[in-house]
């Protein structure tokens, strides 16, 4: 009999040690939470896959990029109030609402003032360079017309290009030197069609500013935008009615090749080497 009960009581021990043991290793999980081991194992695990579920919210975790693991295109100068600035007061066809440009002037000196705080220097790149003095021309033109508006031409203004408004850096500029001594010399000949003299027969002003990321696509754009525009040009295979940018500015075109050379990089038709071409007279009134 004494045999009997130490037999039944061993048989009790090993079963309730084994049923403590299934449940350490396997706990019961519930909706509110789980133990300290189970999120350790579960932090774990999401970080090997992302497409684990998570114990918070039964979702797959979302990785998130780091940007220092990435390659990232800086910009030497935000341009961002010039861009602002012109999705308010230029329309998609490059209508620039002079009136209202006017009434908002004090932000248009802040960006004005922010070119001359950063000036371009050695170690900006060529596209960096580009834009900041493109948006500076464009910035000026707009700003010269809110000094004399209401006008109905860039030529109502005495000497207009030659007016020297602007100080950048140390030094006082007009527009004539830098679309000349500056722009011209960087043997973009694309900058003809970015830059805007505030008149009708003059490429559109874009209503977004011009950046170093994007300039390529920007110019090639504005390029593109100009001759395909009836207003401004008449492109055939056989006969070009050309705006008279290609006359004043003829040798800028030819750097490479024929104009025609040029011509057909950027036109939807393929211009034959034998067209006759003539250039059109230009429309000096705003592009309002």
């Amino acid at each position: 009999m004494k045999h009997l009960q130490l037999l039944v009581l061993l048989i009790l021990t090993v079963s309730c040690s084994g049923t403590k043991h299934i449940t350490q290793t396997a706990p019961k999980e519930t909706s509110k939470g789980k133990t300290n081991d189970s999120v350790i194992i579960q932090t774990k695990t999401v970080k090997d896959n992302p497409e684990i579920i998570t114990a918070e919210n039964n979702k797959p975790e979302v990785q998130v990029p780091s940007i220092a693991s990435e390659t990232v295109e800086t910009e030497a100068f935000n341009h961002i109030l010039w861009h602002e600035l012109l999705q308010k007061h230029v329309s998609n066809k490059g209508h620039v609402n002079y009136k209202a440009f006017k009434a908002n002037r004090n932000d248009l000196q802040k960006y004005i003032l922010l070119l001359s705080e950063n000036l371009p220097n050695k170690i900006w790149s060529k596209e960096d360079k580009l834009a900041y003095w493109i948006n500076a021309y464009n910035a000026m033109t707009v700003d010269l017309i809110t000094r004399h508006y209401p006008i109905k031409s860039i030529k109502d203004i005495k000497k207009p290009w030659d007016q020297r408004f602007w100080k950048l850096g140390n030094k006082w500029y007009n527009l004539n030197e830098i679309e000349h001594d500056i722009l011209r010399q960087m043997d973009e000949p694309r900058i003809h069609f970015a830059i805007v003299c505030a008149s009708f027969s003059c490429p559109k002003l874009q209503n977004e500013a011009f950046t170093a990321s994007n300039i390529e696509t920007q110019l090639t754009h504005a390029t593109k935008g100009f001759l395909s525009d009836s207003e401004r040009n008449s492109i055939s295979e056989n006969s070009l009615e050309l705006s008279k940018i290609f006359q004043w500015f003829a040798k800028d075109f030819i750097q490479e090749g024929s104009l025609i050379d040029f011509l057909n990089q950027y036109s939807d038709i393929k211009i034959s080497d034998s067209a006759k071409k003539r250039f059109r007279d230009y429309n000096w009134d705003l592009n309002e």
